[in-house]
C-alpha cells in the first residue's frame, strides 16, 4: 500500500508581514488618498522667510491633530554651492549695472539679495555654514472629506502666518504618503536650498516634556508619547482645575490621582455630591461619611479650631468668626449691613454664653462649643435679630435640624476621607460644601501635612457669593499649609460667572480640560486663551483626553489607568455591572 503524504500545516512566515499591515484598499484621488475609512492629504513646504526664528515649527509638531511629519535633509557639495553661488553674485551685479546705466532708481530687493549671497558665501568658504537641500512633508489624517479640508486650512493657515508656504502634492500623494513613512525614502524630492542655521529652525523634539524623577504619572503626552510625571507640591502652588462635560471623565482623572497620590504619601481628602469616591474609600480603608438629614454623621460648625502652630489665639477665633458668619450669611439668604454687624455680635456672643472668648479660648482645657440653635436663642433675644432667628429656624428645629444642629462624631483619622453629599437638598448643598470644607480647614491648619482636598462639582458652592469667597480663601491660603485644593466643575458658566472664578484659575498652578461641549467651549477659550486648534482638539476629544497645563507648560494628554486601578474607580454603569457578576 502506498504510502499518503498529508499536507503540512501552514506555517506563517516573513511574506505574510506585509499583507497583515497594509489597509485592504487604497483609493487614489488627485490630491488626497482613501485608507480604510480615513482619508489623508500631503503637502509640502515650498517657500520660507528670508529669517526664520528658532522653534517656528513647534505649532505645527504640538498641533492637537492626527498628523504625520517627515524632513529630508541632503547635504549639498560646498564646492558646486560655492560655484552656483559665485555665478548668482554675478547675474545679480550685472542687473545692478544694467539699471544703473540706464538710470533706472536702485532696486532694495536685489541689493538686499546681493548681500545675503555675499554673506552665505563667505560663511561656506569658512566653514561655518553648511547648505542643504530640504523637504518638508505633512501628511494629514481625517474620517471625512470635509475634515480633511479643515484640518488643511489649520496647518496652511498656521505656516502662513510665519511667512511659510505649503501646497498639495498634486497626483503624487502616493509618493507623498510613502515619503512620511518611517522607510528613509524622499519619494516626493520637492526640496528647498537651505543653509544650517534655517534648517536647524526644523528641529523636531519640541514637543512640551512634562516628565520628572519625582511626582505621579497623570498620563500619556499625545504629542510625543511620553509620559507625562509630575510633582504638583513643586510649583508655586499645587492647586488643581479640572474642567469637563459629563461622561469626559474628570472624577475618573481625580481618582486615579487620589489612588497615586497616596502611594506617595499624600494624604487626601473629598467632597463628593455624587457618590463616586464610595467603591475606591472602600477598597482602600478609607472613611466615607454621608452628611444627609437623616444621617449619623453630623458635624457641628461651630466647634473651636485647633491653633495652630505659630498663630496667635485671638487672631484664630476671629478668622473664625468670620468664616461662620459666611456660613449663617449662606443660611439666611441676602441680609442688610445692619443685620450682618448684628450677626457677628451675636455670633460673639453665643461664644461668650459657654464662656469663649477671643481672649481666653487658647488655654481652655476642655472645651464645649455651642450649636446654632445657641445662635438662634441669642437673635432672639437681641433687638432687631428675630427676624433673622425666625429664618434659621429650619435649621434648628426644622426639617434641616438634624444636619446643622448636632455635635460633631465624625473620626477623621484616616489617610483618606470623603464626605458625601448626595442625599442632600439641592438646597442645602453649598451649606454643606462650607461646612466641610471649614471643618477640614481647620483641621489642615492644625497639622502641618502633605495633603490634597478634592472638591468635586465646585460650581455648586460658586453661585452664591459667600461660598465663593470662601473657597477662593482656601484655594488662595492652601500653599502655606502643604495643600493642594482640586476644584472639578462641569458647569464651567456657573463657574466663571462668579467674581472668583477666574481668580481660583489663577491661583491654580495644574489645569486640566477634557471634552467641552459646544455651548461651552468659547468660554473656556477665552478664561484659558486657547488657539483654534486646541477648541476643535477639545471639542473632538476622547474620554480621558484633553489638555493639561503644569504653570507654563501645556501638552495634549491621555489619561491612561492599570487594569487594577480601573477595576477601582471606575463609575461606568457597564463595567460596574459585569464587576458585580464576577464578585457574585
Amino acid at each position: 500500500m502506498d504510502n499518503i503524504k498529508l499536507p503540512k500545516a501552514y506555517q506563517p512566515g516573513d511574506e505574510d508581514l506585509p499583507n497583515i499591515i497594509a489597509p485592504a484598499g487604497l483609493e487614489v484621488g488627485s490630491n488626497y488618498l482613501k485608507i480604510g475609512d480615513y482619508y489623508t492629504k500631503t503637502i509640502f513646504i515650498f517657500t520660507y522667510p528670508r529669517f526664520v526664528t528658532s522653534g517656528w515649527f513647534s505649532s505645527i509638531i504640538n498641533l492637537p491633530a492626527m498628523i504625520d511629519i517627515s524632513i529630508f535633509m541632503h547635504p549639498m557639495d560646498t564646492a558646486l554651492a560655492l560655484r552656483n553661488l559665485r555665478k548668482k553674485v554675478a547675474q545679480i551685479e550685472a542687473e545692478i549695472n544694467e539699471k544703473e546705466s540706464k538710470g533706472i532708481v536702485r532696486d532694495p530687493i536685489l541689493e538686499t539679495a546681493h548681500d545675503d549671497v555675499e554673506t552665505l558665501r563667505d560663511a561656506l568658504q569658512q566653514a561655518r555654514e553648511r547648505l542643504f537641500e530640504v523637504g518638508v512633508y505633512i501628511t494629514l489624517y481625517a474620517p471625512a472629506e470635509d475634515d480633511l479640508k479643515t484640518l488643511e486650512e489649520t496647518v496652511v493657515n498656521t505656516l502662513e502666518s510665519k511667512l511659510v508656504y505649503a501646497k498639495p502634492a498634486l497626483f503624487r500623494q502616493t509618493e507623498g504618503l510613502t515619503s512620511v513613512m518611517p522607510l528613509g525614502e524622499d519619494r516626493l524630492a520637492l526640496r528647498t536650498p537651505l543653509n544650517t542655521g534655517p534648517a536647524s529652525s526644523l528641529f523636531p523634539f519640541v514637543s512640551p516634556e512634562l516628565s520628572s524623577e519625582n511626582g505621579i504619572l497623570y498620563g500619556i503626552n499625545l504629542n510625543n508619547q511620553s509620559l507625562i510625571i509630575f510633582d504638583r507640591f513643586s510649583l508655586e502652588n499645587a492647586n488643581m482645575v479640572v474642567f469637563a462635560k459629563s461622561g469626559s471623565g474628570k472624577s475618573y482623572a481625580a481618582k486615579l490621582q487620589i489612588l497615586r497620590s497616596m502611594m506617595m504619601g499624600t494624604d487626601v481628602l473629598v467632597i463628593d455630591p455624587e457618590n463616586e469616591y464610595q467603591n475606591l474609600a472602600n477598597a482602600i480603608g478609607g472613611s466615607y461619611f454621608k452628611i444627609s438629614l437623616t444621617s449619623e454623621s453630623h458635624i457641628n460648625p461651630f466647634d473651636i479650631p485647633i491653633i495652630p502652630e505659630g498663630e496667635e489665639p485671638a487672631d484664630v477665633f476671629k478668622s473664625h468668626i468670620l468664616n461662620l458668619t459666611g456660613l449663617v450669611k449662606l443660611m439666611l439668604g441676602k441680609i442688610t449691613p445692619e443685620e450682618e454687624a448684628m450677626l457677628d455680635r451675636a455670633i460673639t456672643e453665643t461664644y461668650a454664653s459657654r464662656d469663649i472668648t477671643a481672649d481666653n479660648f487658647g488655654s481652655l482645657k476642655e472645651l464645649n462649643p455651642p450649636l446654632l440653635g445657641d445662635l438662634q436663642t441669642i437673635l432672639q433675644s437681641t433687638e432687631g435679630g428675630k427676624g433673622m432667628a425666625a429664618r434659621l429656624d429650619k435649621y434648628v428645629n426644622g426639617s434641616y435640624s438634624g444636619f446643622t444642629n448636632a455635635p460633631t462624631n465624625v473620626d477623621i483619622k484616616n489617610r483618606l476621607i470623603v464626605f458625601s453629599i448626595r442625599d442632600l437638598e439641592e438646597e442645602l448643598r453649598p451649606i454643606a460644601m462650607y461646612i466641610i470644607l471649614n471643618f477640614v480647614w481647620n483641621l489642615i491648619r492644625a497639622e502641618l501635612k502633605q495633603r490634597i482636598m478634592i472638591v468635586d462639582e465646585a460650581w455648586i458652592m460658586m453661585k452664591y457669593q459667600d461660598s465663593a469667597q470662601f473657597l477662593f480663601g482656601l484655594v488662595k491660603r492652601a500653599r502655606k499649609y502643604y495643600l493642594g485644593v482640586m476644584t472639578i466643575n462641569q458647569d464651567v458658566e456657573d463657574f466663571l460667572k462668579s467674581d472668583y472664578g477666574q481668580p481660583i484659575i489663577t491661583n491654580s498652578s495644574l489645569q486640566l480640560l477634557l471634552k467641552q461641549s459646544p455651548t461651552s467651549i468659547d468660554v473656556v477659550a477665552k478664561a484659558f486663551g486657547l488657539t483654534e486648534g486646541e477648541k476643535a482638539f477639545l471639542l473632538e476629544a476622547s474620554v480621558g483626553e484633553g489638555l493639561f497645563f503644569a504653570g507654563l507648560k501645556h501638552v495634549a494628554i491621555k489619561i491612561i489607568a492599570s487594569y487594577t486601578e480601573d477595576q477601582i474607580i471606575t463609575t461606568n454603569p457597564e463595567q460596574m455591572l459585569e464587576i458585580k457578576g464576577l464578585k457574585e
